[in-house]
């Protein structure tokens, strides 16, 4: 399982829940938007070599450890701190509605949340959105390019890989000066991330390659398009 990356856990474990069982997109055409297929196998070999004897133990480590009130108040501190990556998407794509949502979305969490530890904006019925630069490249008409999987971070696209780059200027840990409070933070970010997906993963079936970017590539054409995807069948 390859969870190092904020997409990646995203992607994951909104695929397994929703796409898989309802969007249809065809293995053969993934297959054609994976003309690297060598190199990226090797690449997710090592990543899931890397989760299996690292990252995977520390996770359940935490979880095991960490009462359920306290996990779920950390991911909301940094689902809040991710709020900001949406809002400046929302208003690149026009989405002035949502950015309009989003914004409240960080007020009220950071203030009566008491800084994101409660998600009380969803209460209050402010859903989440849920936009970053690869998605904002596809609005704009950018083709999503052969799928990569990146060393540590996972499955992307050409295009969603370029996407981290400004998306990574919204986050906190560049604006971070002590180096150990940045790194403690990015840990414990990774690590409760991890932890959410250990129910998850055993809902993949077959060669863990090709269901995780069949998964990946549905799941990116879904969000990128709002939901707005013909079905194959």
């Amino acid at each position: 399982m390859q969870v190092i990356g904020k997409d990646w856990v995203g992607y994951f474990r909104i695929t397994l829940v929703t796409a898989l069982a309802v969007f249809g997109a065809s293995s053969l055409q993934a297959a054609e938007q994976d003309p690297w297929e060598g190199v990226n196998r090797a690449i997710f070999t090592f990543n899931d070599k890397v989760d299996t004897y690292t990252l995977k133990p520390l996770a359940q480590g935490y979880q095991k450890i960490t009462p359920n009130f306290v996990e779920d108040g950390i991911g909301n501190v940094f689902s809040n701190l991710g709020d900001v990556v949406v809002l400046t998407n929302d208003l690149l794509q026009g989405k002035v509605r949502d950015a309009g949502i989003d914004t409240s979305r960080i007020l009220f969490n950071s203030t009566f949340g008491v800084l994101g530890f409660f998600d009380v904006a969803t209460r209050m019925g402010l859903q989440k959105n849920d936009e970053d630069f690869g998605q904002t490249l596809g609005v704009w008409g950018l083709g999503s390019g052969p799928y990569v999987v990146l060393p540590l971070l996972g499955p992307s696209t050409v295009r969603d890989a370029a996407g981290r780059v400004p998306d990574s200027f919204l986050q906190p840990y560049p604006y971070i000066d002590h180096v150990p409070t940045r790194n403690v933070t990015r840990a414990v970010n990774v690590v409760d991330m991890r932890a959410g997906l250990l129910s998850a993963e055993k809902m993949i079936t077959g060669d863990r390659y090709i269901f995780v970017r069949n998964a990946y590539l549905q799941n990116r054409e879904f969000r990128t398009q709002d939901g707005q995807v013909e079905d194959d069948f």
